[in-house]
């Protein structure tokens, strides 16, 4: 058999993981340099020749004129082929666990349709046999565990059999990815939860009640806190601020429209950081953790360190989940705005790790992905 007469079945190839960049250069310097020492494996079906395993072997034979010998093996269906296909990439010591999940995935499916097959094949043998079809039923055979029995097979847990099946059913190009050594099993779950949490949060139907009910699932509060700015030779003539304030108990009876699950994030200073906590409390909303903000340079008080950071606390409302949490760190950089503002790079990481309906409060500028509130907020 000439390696010119070889077929391809692109369902049989898709079986095999592609190799890494590298290990293709390395297996091409090697049968330059020795010739193919492996047989090819072909599935004889009595017509053509298909090949199961050395994709990678003739397909440098064939560019560089390489000969390679060839091992024909018989199979009673392609089914049977496919089977071999993954049993003998699980034996390959270069892949990955998460990979060995994703083809032990395919396994369990092509052990299911054997198990059918195989079903139907004894129930017509018995009832051309001896056996009654009423004796048939009344004696079924137990169920056969394909996911228990491709876990074991390819050596691993049946919770990441479990995460397997979750990506090959709802992302199979996700799942290419993981097959291919591109992406890790876990990663590829993670995208599917973040996009089944951003779905469930956009969905049109929600989106609607929120917006007649005025309610969302993400809130920015500013308040407008009630301090006085303290007079200085600086700016001698300036004693007030330029915008009205609010005191504590104003505050206090602020309705904030949060859904049943909502990211709140409360935007204080050092000086209100205890009202603040108050405020979520009295606001029905329970403490997570605090955003630093670290400025370049700030206000120092006679006596005490510089004051080069704000704080966003950051607080929940039921069980609200972000979407990503990569490179989601608590203390950021970005530079100073105008007087209060706050930088883009905090609703950067916001509209990053969050979907649903935004709200900012008290903004005094419009921000991207998020609805307006306050006196002072514009559409520019």
């Amino acid at each position: 058999m000439h390696i010119s007469d070889i077929h391809i079945d692109p369902e049989l190839a898709s079986l095999c993981p592609p190799l890494t960049p590298d290990e293709h250069t390395g297996l091409e310097a090697a049968i330059l340099a020795e010739g193919c020492r492996d047989a090819l494996v072909v599935w004889d079906t009595g017509t053509e020749p298909i090949l199961l395993d050395g994709h990678n072997r003739l397909e440098i034979c064939k560019r560089h004129g390489k000969e390679c010998s060839v091992k024909a093996l018989r199979f009673e269906d392609k089914l049977g082929a496919m089977l071999w296909v993954l049993q003998n990439q699980r034996s390959r010591r270069n892949l990955t666990d998460d990979q060995r999940a994703m083809l032990a995935d395919q396994e369990r499916k092509l052990l299911s349709k054997q198990a059918v097959s195989e079903g139907r094949k004894q129930n017509a043998a018995a009832r051309w046999g001896c056996e009654s079809t009423a004796s048939i039923d009344s004696h079924p055979e137990q169920p056969r565990d394909t996911r228990t029995e491709a876990a074991k097979r390819a050596g691993v847990s049946e919770w990441k059999m479990q995460q397997a099946k979750a990506v090959s059913e709802k992302r199979p190009d996700l799942a290419k990815q993981v097959v291919s050594g591109e992406m890790p099993l876990a990663a590829a779950v993670r995208e599917i939860k973040r996009e089944e949490i951003k779905a469930q949060l956009e969905d049109v139907a929600a989106r609607e009640v929120k917006a007649i009910q005025g309610l969302y699932d993400v809130i920015v509060i500013d308040p407008p806190w009630p301090m006085e700015k303290i007079e200085r030779d600086v700016r001698p003539n300036q004693a007030a601020f330029d915008y009205p304030t609010m005191s504590e108990a104003e505050l206090s009876e602020l309705v904030v429209p949060t859904a049943d699950d909502c990211h709140v994030l409360l935007w204080t200073t050092h000086k209100f950081l205890p009202m603040a906590l108050r405020l979520l409390d009295r606001w029905g909303l329970k403490y997570v953790c605090a955003f630093v903000w670290h400025k370049p340079g700030g206000f120092q008080p006679i006596g005490l360190p510089q004051y080069n950071c704000e704080f966003c606390l950051y607080a929940r409302k039921g069980s609200p989940r972000f979407i990503d949490t990569k490179a989601f760190s608590t203390c950021f950089e970005a530079p100073r705005g105008a007087h209060s503002e706050k930088p883009e790079a905090f609703y950067d990481i916001v509209r990053r790790v969050t979907a649903g309906r935004r709200l900012d409060m008290f903004n005094r500028r419009h921000i991207e992905g998020f609805d307006s509130w306050g006196k002072e907020a514009t559409d520019e």
